[in-house]
């Protein structure tokens, strides 16, 4: 397993820390894992799956261009 930092999320997914913040708030982003008191990562593989869910969920080509 690897633990990703909270500039490693920023950057494969492209949003603010504050935005991840309130996603995980809401449910909607991996939980970080507490490290330390001052020290946060996030399970690799869980930020993998949230992007490649969200990439599933994109409109299909209907082949009618």
């Amino acid at each position: 397993m690897r633990l990703l930092s909270k500039r490693e999320v920023t950057v494969r997914c492209l949003y603010s820390p504050a935005h991840i913040a309130r996603l995980e708030a809401e449910g909607l982003f991996p939980q970080r894992v507490k490290l330390g008191q001052n020290r946060v990562g996030w399970v690799e593989q869980e930020v993998i799956d949230w992007i490649t869910e969200r990439a599933n969920r994109r409109e299909k080509p209907n082949g009618n261009s």
